[in-house]
């Protein structure tokens, strides 16, 4: 273990027990910062170990036994099979993984994010208030693309925050929220968005060699005007330009609940010859993301690795297959904080960022009641990957 990593949360007594309940469907990434956390509390020196405070602090599992059974009827209920009076607990869902599937009247159904919040809230109904302290790390926001009113419609994103917060969250932790100021709902209570530059820009170096850092030779690109900020961070970060598309809509027209998209249109200096970093929240279809890739192409950009926190892929991968066939995309990143398909995983474009090791570090600080500010502002950490990859190094 790095120096940082020793000196994290030593002197400060634990809020209460560490206890983490990943939801069904966020089993594999529950298991891997479970093993993280075990890891470096077994080698953790601590004079105060043996105090009353630090009772059950090393262990073999964090992992709380709980499940979500279902009736006939597609009905069902939170139970929690080990005692939670007095922990400091972490509940994990994954609103996105639509492989579960449970029997609805002998109907086989995909769970939806809706079921999934719901089982999220059976859980906390489940704890009954007996918990120190509840938090929710949500990666994908649930209901996130419906943070605003524009017509007579509902609110569904801020609702489901006010809700958690009624029923005795403390604190909600997301990643990559699609409008952060969502958190408005909520003002009284803890909402974090972290975002995974650092891991984006770690996987990128290990897995492509030869790129130039630098602004002669690279280009940060937000795909619409909603992602700005996220493009801006990573440019001033990495010390490069950055370009953006703005959509333009056909507003006289609603297809499939949106207004089409007619054109993309760039804002920025010239791309020639330049690899293209595309910043976007998540790959949805997946349609703007290429369309964006094409436009950079038409003007001679050369490599285009495009990076997304959430690849849903909702259309499959046939186009991605397409795209870098073409020679259109060189590289898809996008992290496992929601479900992967197998199929993804082997593809030759894909590079996986693993977030685990990432949220085992905020779960762990958290837990202490340590400031995670260093966490969320990944700046020094990126500065070090890029100076080791520069020097030739290899990225772990």
């Amino acid at each position: 273990m790095s120096q940082r990593e020793e000196k994290r949360n030593l002197e400060t007594i634990p809020v209460g027990s560490l206890g983490i309940i990943p939801l069904e469907g966020c089993k594999s990434l529950g298991q891997k910062v479970d093993s993280y956390l075990v890891r470096w509390r077994t080698v953790r020196e601590s004079e105060h170990k043996e105090s009353l405070a630090f009772a059950g602090y090393q262990r073999d599992s964090y992992i709380l036994k709980a499940k979500v059974p279902r009736f006939g009827s597609g009905e069902a209920k939170g139970m929690i099979l080990e005692s939670v009076r007095g922990t400091d607990l972490y509940l994990l869902v994954d609103v996105a993984n639509y492989s579960l599937t449970y029997s609805l009247c002998g109907h086989e159904n995909h769970m939806s994010p809706d079921d999934h919040y719901q089982d999220l809230k059976r859980i906390i109904a489940a704890v009954g208030g007996k918990a120190r302290r509840i938090t929710v790390i949500m990666p994908y926001l649930y209901e996130s693309r419906q943070h605003k009113r524009t017509a007579r419609e509902s609110l569904d994103c801020a609702l489901a925050l006010q809700e958690m917060v009624h029923m005795g969250v403390d604190n909600i932790i997301t990643f990559d929220a699609h409008d952060p100021r969502v958190q408005n709902a909520i003002p009284l209570h803890g909402f974090e968005t972290v975002q995974p530059a650092y891991q984006f820009i770690k996987g990128l170096l290990k897995h492509v060699k030869d790129l130039q850092i630098d602004s002669d030779h690279m280009m940060v690109i937000s795909p619409d005007e909603g992602g700005m900020s996220r493009a801006i961070y990573i440019a001033n970060v990495l010390g490069l330009d950055m370009g953006m598309f703005y959509k333009r809509r056909d507003y006289t027209r609603v297809v499939n609940g949106r207004n089409p998209i007619v054109a993309h249109e760039f804002l920025g200096s010239s791309v020639e010859g330049k690899d293209m970093v595309i910043m976007d929240d998540m790959i949805s279809s997946g349609e703007s993301v290429l369309e964006v890739a094409t436009a950079l192409k038409e003007r001679r950009a050369r490599k285009i690795f495009i990076c997304a926190t959430f690849g849903l892929f909702t259309n499959g991968l046939d186009r991605f297959d397409k795209a870098y066939e073409n020679g259109i995309i060189d590289r898809v990143l996008t992290t496992n904080l929601i479900y992967q398909t197998p199929e993804l995983l082997e593809r030759e474009w894909y590079i996986d960022c693993d977030m685990s090791k990432y949220i085992a570090y905020l779960i762990d600080t958290l837990n202490h009641d340590a400031s995670i500010s260093d966490l969320l502002n990944p700046n020094e950490r990126i500065q070090e990957v890029v100076a080791k990859y520069k020097n030739g190094e290899t990225i772990k």
